[in-house]
């Protein structure tokens, strides 16, 4: 017999997404990082499915064919491409359909004066005459219909065109040819809510169960979907051109400021993707904001407020300001800075992100991370596939700061918290033997010595030794508020593949990083006997925004399901799980062509206020096999009549 009041276990069923290392649903990205640990038919597979996706070979009636026309095998597409896919994924050179790093257009401003007694002229369209007139400006009409001749009296000041040269042109960039607007009608969408669209279908699609399944079975009001940005949309469908629209002449577009919004992403897959008329929303935390996000999610599960979460984030920085801001806090690794530390003319751009060794700032990136979570009794009611589960999130601020982007105390409680968590509920060996960590990793030297200390102090308290801890910004870049969406994917992929990705950048440790109760893999470590069956990922960002998340395998999960719900459900539950299985091979079948296209209803299966029916003990909204409960209980009365 099921305890009904038993904490609810948020289990992932669905995860997908697309940043520096390409797909992630089926665990793509993670094997781009672990490449060179991969089979040789994997290694194929791999740098297939990245040459579809990047439009090196199209795909005609299950046929690869190549830019000529040529039907082509996967073990030659793979031998053919593979130098040029690996190349163009993880972090590199920034590619010019984000901008040119050697000539971004500016302004330059400047003062002009007049040169002897002539003083300084110049004729201008009539339309295009300021008013009011700028000062010291004289305007004389010589009778031409179209212009008038302008004088000015003593200096102007004006702006000119030109272009500059970027100091930092190191960036995590989605796979090279890859256009996430290519797959929809995307017209006047930020990049970012292009790169939602997409990742959150991967996301769903990954299950390998028909979302109209997973409604027969759950209330309207019993999905929630926790996603946004920390730097909202900021290229020039969004924010970026919102704000420069003005001071370039131009003007502000009906769409620009809505679309720029934080909580878009969410809004998003409510609207066009899901439906829902569930709970949303998007919690803030510069770069944990995902974890933030994860963890409203599994408190709406474990709390029987919700039975599915989405949850996720999507970031597409990559504009020259954005890099402006963060390279004027210094916080960057610039080309000058690179080239410093190897003493070289030339900054080595796949090598931009050092973690743990000596290094000289982040790499910002672009990414869009999804997970679907269910409760563990719909996850077997549906026969879910469960690629593992979060148990926990923590979260703690630095307490009061000097400087506001400066590490702080509040990462020792949140690791302290996650690790001493798993410990009461799997036992101290699982955490000493059986438990890595995701590190933040960021690159920065001020990080490298922190969260170190933190990793240290914290296996000493708890008796870890060569406690392992992965970086996996070293392959795809800091992407901001998805970092630990990243981090869960590779997390996922460990757990699948037993191989915990090396920080191959990294050529040493240095030598402030004092961690003996550490082991930092700068190759890929393959997992031997006992898999890991915990993760810990853990992200200190700026402000004092601190998370630690703790995941457990799906073996771990597996022996879970069956102390609770005893060998008949499982038997049963396995069988369902194996139909399952055979339709995400389906999805899996047809990602691999490129069929990638988003679920985007746009102004489909609109719901009819006017059919919405409310009684004292229920709701029902067109479209919902199940009606919203009203029967609402009193939470205080032990303190009303």
């Amino acid at each position: 017999m099921v305890n009904l009041m038993a904490t609810r276990l948020p289990v992932i069923v669905g995860f997908g997404g697309f940043g520096a290392a390409g797909r992630s649903s089926s665990h793509h990205a993670y094997r781009r990082m672990v490449f060179e640990s991969l089979t040789a038919e994997q290694q194929q597979e791999t740098v297939t499915s990245l040459a579809v996706m990047m439009k090196l070979v199209t795909v005609e009636a299950g046929n690869y064919l190549d830019q000529d026309g040529q039907v082509c095998s996967m073990q030659e597409v793979a031998k053919r491409y593979r130098t040029q896919v690996l190349e163009s994924t993880l972090v590199r050179r920034i590619e010019s359909n984000h901008f040119d790093g050697d000539a971004v257009p500016t302004h330059k401003a400047l003062q002009l004066s007049a040169e002897g007694s002539a003083g300084l002229s110049f004729r201008v369209n009539r339309k295009q005459l300021p008013n009011p007139l700028p000062a010291g400006w004289q305007v004389e009409d010589d009778g031409d219909a179209d212009s008038v001749l302008v004088a000015l009296a003593g200096t102007a000041d004006i702006k000119v065109e030109t272009t500059r040269k970027m100091p930092v042109t190191s960036a995590g960039q989605l796979p090279t040819g890859f256009d996430p607007g290519s797959y929809y009608r995307s017209k006047f969408h930020p990049r970012g809510l292009q790169m939602t669209l997409l990742a959150a279908t991967d996301a769903l699609r990954s299950m390998g169960i028909e979302w109209s399944q997973v409604m027969e079975k759950v209330e309207p009001d019993a999905i929630s979907v926790y996603a946004g940005s920390a730097m909202c949309q900021v290229d020039a469908d969004g924010y970026g051109g919102f704000m420069q629209s003005s001071m370039l002449g131009g003007r502000v577009t009906a769409k620009q400021l809505p679309l720029g919004l934080i909580n878009m992403p969410a809004d998003f897959i409510n609207a066009y993707v899901l439906g829902s008329v569930g709970s949303t929303g998007s919690t803030t935390g510069a770069c944990a904001t995902f974890l933030y996000n994860l963890r409203n999610g599994i408190a709406d599960i474990q709390n029987g407020r919700s039975r599915v979460v989405i949850v996720g984030n999507s970031e597409a920085p990559l504009t020259p300001e954005v890099f402006d801001g963060y390279h004027a806090m210094g916080a960057l690794a610039s080309d000058d800075k690179l080239c410093k530390l190897d003493q070289s003319e030339t900054p080595n751009h796949r090598r931009a992100v050092r973690p743990f060794g000596e290094n000289c700032g982040f790499t910002l990136a672009e990414s869009a991370q999804y997970f679907v979570l269910m409760d563990d009794a719909l996850a077997m009611e549906l026969g879910a596939d469960v690629h593992g589960a979060v148990t926990d999130v923590f979260v703690n601020a630095d307490g009061h700061k000097k400087s506001i982007s400066a590490p702080g105390p509040g990462n020792y409680l949140t690791l302290s918290k996650a690790v001493a968590s798993i410990k009461a509920m799997l036992g101290g060996e699982c955490v000493q033997q059986r438990s890595f960590v995701q590190a933040h990793g960021s690159s920065t030297p001020k990080n490298r010595t922190t969260e170190a200390d933190v990793l240290q102090r914290v296996a000493e308290t708890f008796g870890i030794n060569q406690w392992p801890v992965a970086a996996i910004k070293s392959y795809v870049g800091h992407s901001l508020s998805p970092a630990s969406a990243d981090q869960l994917v590779a997390t996922l992929g460990v757990f699948r593949h037993n191989v915990i990705p090396g920080i191959k950048t990294t050529e040493a440790i240095a030598e402030d990083v004092q961690a003996d109760r550490l082991l930092f893999p700068l190759q890929d470590k393959r997992v031997e006997g006992t898999p890991m069956d915990v993760a810990f990922l853990n992200t200190k960002g700026f402000g004092g925004n601190n998370a630690t998340a703790c995941v457990i395998s799906p073996r771990i999960v597996e022996s879970m399901l069956a102390k609770r719900y005893g060998e008949q459900s499982m038997i049963e539950y396995q069988q369902k799980r194996q139909q399952v299985r055979q339709q995400n091979a389906k999805y899996e079948a047809s990602a691999l062509l490129n069929e990638l296209g988003p679920i985007y209803k746009f102004g489909e299966d609109m719901i009819d206020e006017d059919q919405i029916n409310i009684t004292e003990t229920s709701l029902t909204v067109p479209g919902f096999p199940k009606p919203v409960n009203l029967s609402i209980a009193n939470k205080y009365s032990d303190m009303v009549d």
